[in-house]
């Protein structure tokens, strides 16, 4: 079982130009650097080298006391009718007034409980607090089986993330002014439902900071995709496949791993291939919680650079 891993008011989200990050190797305890551009692929799923920078305008306080929490909560959710949990992966206890956060989606069978991955908060909490990436989190919510997006009538997945999460963020004193997640995380079926999701807020007017896709669900035909009993046919699947709509996110800065044992590898090397994203992964590793593990460094690394007020350096 893979694991984890707005409203109608139209606003542009400025992110930070996509500079070259460090992506250090450590696969194997073999260690090795690159330096990565826009085009190039990292040597390991993790990817440090990134240097937080501030302004008087960043929102980073003076002291960030530490541990991280993860947070449970139950809320209901008027676009797929019924209740729903909520969780919440922030790096400190008490997070700064309208600390920005990430979406953070499941895979298929999982829930927002199994959204992140084993060590993210810990991770998260070490770098925000060593004022390595500014402050940010994740927000997970149920979402069922049918890889974000309503499969089911009245069980609409995609629009309680596009209108409903601002909403429980900013009762919570999260998201920024509005509540807008600055990015898309997600892990298989959530990797897939993250593409979809930047799809739609960009068909609204909003430009999200980042994408961050662990090991996506990129099926690269029909049969495959139709063995996941969530599309009604295949023109509904081809209408939200991301490989079939790369232009609708292209220049939102974005980071893939998936393990070259992965069954998805081969629709997600042809992505990377065709986008060239940021951060592309695709060395040894299976579909499986120990690769998602792998990845939490550098997918909190690749996020703090792109969260609003860090510039890379």
């Amino acid at each position: 079982m893979p694991v984890a891993h707005d409203g109608a008011t139209t606003r542009q989200r400025r992110g930070p130009s996509r500079r070259t990050i460090l992506l250090a190797g450590a696969a194997g305890g073999v260690g090795a650097a690159a330096a990565a551009t826009v085009a190039a692929l990292s040597d390991s799923p993790s990817t440090p080298g990134y240097a937080l920078r501030r302004s008087a305008s960043s929102p980073v306080p003076a002291v960030l006391a530490g541990p991280g929490v993860t947070r449970v909560e139950r809320v209901y959710s008027h676009a797929r009718g019924r209740h729903v949990n909520l969780v919440l992966v922030l790096p400190v206890h008490a997070p700064p007034q309208g600390m920005p956060m990430s979406l953070l989606l499941h895979g298929l069978g999982g829930s927002a409980r199994s959204a992140p991955a084993d060590g993210l908060e810990s991770r998260l909490s070490a770098q925000v607090t060593s004022l390595e990436v500014p402050p940010f989190g994740f927000i997970a919510v149920d979402g069922g089986d049918n890889y974000w997006h309503e499969h089911q009538r009245g069980d609409d997945p995609m629009a309680m993330l596009l209108d409903e999460v601002p909403a429980w963020l900013l009762e919570r004193g999260l998201g920024g002014q509005d509540g807008t997640p600055f990015a898309a995380t997600g892990t298989s079926m959530g990797g897939f439902g993250a593409f979809v999701y930047a799809r739609r807020q960009r068909e609204r007017g909003i430009e999200l900071n980042a994408i961050a896709a662990i090991s996506p669900a990129f099926m690269t035909s029909w049969t495959e995709a139709h063995r996941r009993k969530a599309f009604r046919n295949e023109t509904d699947w081809t209408s939200l496949d991301p490989l079939r709509h790369l232009q609708a996110t292209r220049g939102i800065p974005t980071a893939v791993w998936c393990g070259d044992q992965d069954r998805f590898i081969t629709g997600v090397r042809e992505f990377i291939q065709l986008t060239r994203p940021e951060v592309g992964y695709t060395g040894p590793g299976r579909h499986n919680g120990a690769f998602f593990r792998s990845t939490v460094p550098g997918l909190v690394a690749f996020l703090g650079k792109h969260a609003p007020g860090a510039t890379s350096s």
